[in-house]
């Protein structure tokens, strides 16, 4: 086993196979039509280009690899067939081309990542981040009487998401939640209607805040910070849309929802730091609530318009001005 350190990065190279846990997520369900993507969009890597570990990547992450591709169903054909002992078992095993292989295979790997210090810190708070998204647009959802729709949102941060933080949480000296975000799944299949329903979303959201407050207050008050939580569930909202669409349509419900939350507590997020930036650097400022406000409008309502707002296309090169602009800061 070999270790290399990167950019703050614990890279581990594993000789041997490994058992993975499989997940079940938000992205790519077989039914699941994908939006076309246009041959300048961007790669799969991650935002903060780390490569894509197929072996352990959530499905968020490996939508990535769908949105690059435009295969349907793509990130859980990957998943069904792990472990990888290479990137080019995935052709191998027929879950891609060739030809598709050679369009992503510079952004995968299998080797273990281990971040440390700063990196780790925005992953930890991006992974809490896509939880609460997750939850506020089941509470959306569930405000609006459609508790079916609200399930597979309350669902995703425990069968996907929870998993990649559960180490860190004791690292961090923060109790274990998933008992209750459990509970709230449990209520929501069983007693949607039930008056206990409010109350387990509401300690849920306490929860993920506060395994949140693990990381000092100075850094989560933090514009330069944040930001980089803010690029990270951007892009992220940016590949569930691009699933979403289909020729000018929304085709896929749940993608549109899961990056309506995502971009909602981008949003939260920028308004919390929103006063320290504009006395810092108030042309920052301007630019980054503008930047937000044009990417919300693809999200007019939890409801789905009949015809997109902002193409997948535009929806993207908008996050990359937030994520330009943000990196002035």
């Amino acid at each position: 086993m070999s270790t290399v350190r990167i950019s703050g990065k614990v890279i581990t190279s594993i000789c041997s196979l490994f058992a993975v846990l499989v997940l079940t997520g938000c992205g790519g369900s077989p039914e699941t039509p994908t939006g076309s993507r246009s041959p300048g969009a961007p790669a799969a890597s991650t935002p903060s280009g780390r490569k894509i570990n197929i072996n352990t990547a959530i499905l968020s992450e490996l939508d990535r690899i769908e949105a690059e591709l435009a295969v349907p169903a793509l990130s859980n054909r990957i998943q069904a067939e792990r472990p990888y002992a290479s990137p080019d078992e995935l052709v191998a095993k027929k879950v891609l081309t060739p030809e598709q292989y050679a369009r992503v295979k510079d952004q995968l790997t299998v080797e273990d990542i281990v971040l440390t210090g700063e990196a780790k810190d925005i992953d930890y708070m991006t992974k809490l981040g896509l939880m609460r998204g997750h939850l506020l647009v089941a509470r959306e959802l569930l405000v609006g009487g459609e508790s079916a729709a609200a399930l597979p949102h309350i669902g995703h941060p425990i069968e996907e998401i929870y998993l990649d933080i559960e180490g860190q949480l004791d690292e961090r000296g923060v109790a274990q939640f998933k008992s209750i975000l459990l509970e709230l799944q449990q209520l929501v299949r069983f007693s949607a209607t039930s008056p206990k329903v409010a109350p387990a979303l509401a300690a849920a959201l306490a929860a993920i805040d506060g395994a949140m407050n693990a990381l000092p207050v100075t850094q989560r008050r933090s514009p330069a910070f944040v930001l980089q939580v803010i690029d990270q569930l951007l892009e992220a909202a940016g590949t569930e849309y691009a699933a979403a669409v289909n020729d000018g349509r929304i085709a896929a419900r749940i993608e549109y929802e899961d990056s309506r939350g995502f971009v909602t507590y981008a949003a939260q997020l920028f308004a919390d730091i929103a006063p320290t930036l504009q006395a810092s650097d108030p042309t920052a400022a301007r630019q980054l609530s503008a930047g937000l406000a044009e990417i919300k409008r693809a999200w007019p309502s939890i409801a789905a318009p009949r015809t997109v707002v902002l193409t997948p296309d535009q929806v993207r090169v908008r996050i990359k001005d937030v994520e330009r602009a943000g990196q002035k800061v």
